[in-house]
């Protein structure tokens, strides 16, 4: 059995009647994201099985025709809804495209598209969202408590934000692929967390202070979970926004599928730095005002979707 590379709690510790099995959660999560910006949660409610089906109706979809696929991309949503072509979105300041294609559910005014070819595409995905919108919810109040802020401060900043499920594959390599080409391009997460359910194959690592690379392990029943760039910005710094990638294969038959579920702020919410992080960074604002909102617009620009 394979042991995970990055520290591992149970959801069940916080949802106990015991405050030193919650505060207990609470030191570990927080911690982790303080350390390394990375942690796996076990027990944390979401169904194993439909994360399976959520794979297989994915598969599925993404092995239609390509012009049957692209029906569904719609340039005014800005890759925010619906498919996003192979090749299209970049990371941040790094001029090869992605190995990867994808497909986007979310929950805010935006429309979500529907597959008509695959008719328990949309159900299956709608309920997968709900139920890591609701482990995220837990996440973000022990997040909330770690910071010695008010226990629903980060969840109902959540509250009509466009929070959004990523349903990613990553097909073989191709043998013309672009030398400097990867599955996924070292960046960071643009929101406040990421939840990334089993992957169907490892590849994702994460890049330690002292620059080398860490591979963090697709293990049944984890969720791996990493804070963003919005948190980061919110915190001052305190929690940590870490660079990770997902490496190419060692040979060119194997396909990767992920589901990542990015949970974001709504648009109009404040990510000044928080007063009590900026006394625990040394007491200046590193980061500048902003809204999520006007964060959000910027980023994806820079990584191709808008």
């Amino acid at each position: 059995m394979r042991l995970q590379t990055i520290p591992v709690v149970d959801l069940q510790d916080f949802l106990s009647d015991s405050p030193p099995r919650q505060q207990s959660f609470v030191t570990a999560m927080g911690s982790a994201l303080e350390d390394i910006g990375f942690f796996a949660v076990i027990n944390h409610g979401v169904d194993s099985t439909l994360i399976q089906s959520a794979y297989q109706v994915a598969q599925t979809f993404f092995e239609l025709p390509e012009a049957v696929k692209r029906r569904y991309e719609d340039p005014q949503l800005n890759g925010q809804r619906g498919f996003t072509r192979f090749g299209r979105e970049h990371a941040k300041d790094h001029p090869v495209p992605d190995l990867k294609e994808f497909w986007h559910v979310g929950a805010s005014k935006l429309p979500n598209l529907h597959p008509a070819e695959v008719p328990q595409f949309a159900p299956t995905l709608n309920e997968l969202h709900t139920q890591l919108a609701a482990c995220a919810a837990k996440l973000l109040e022990a997040c909330a408590l770690y910071l010695g802020e008010p226990r629903n401060l980060l969840r109902e900043m959540t509250i009509g934000g466009d929070t959004i499920l990523r349903v990613i594959h990553y097909p073989p390599v191709s043998i013309d692929a672009h030398p400097a080409s990867l599955r996924s391009a070292p960046h960071e997460d643009i929101n406040l967390i990421t939840l990334l359910c089993e992957a169907t194959a490892d590849g994702l690592e994460l890049r330690q202070r002292d620059g080398l690379w860490r591979p963090i392990h697709a293990l049944e029943g984890q969720i791996i979970v990493d804070s963003g760039d919005m948190l980061q910005q919110l915190t001052n710094g305190l929690l940590k926004s870490t660079t990770h990638q997902v490496v190419n294969p060692d040979h060119d038959r194997d396909r990767r599928f992920s589901m990542p579920y990015f949970v974001h702020p709504k648009p109009e919410a404040d990510l000044t730095p928080l007063p009590s992080s900026i006394s625990k960074t040394g007491g200046h604002a590193t980061f500048p005002p902003i809204t999520a909102g006007a964060y959000l617009q910027q980023r994806l620009q820079e990584i191709g979707l808008k």
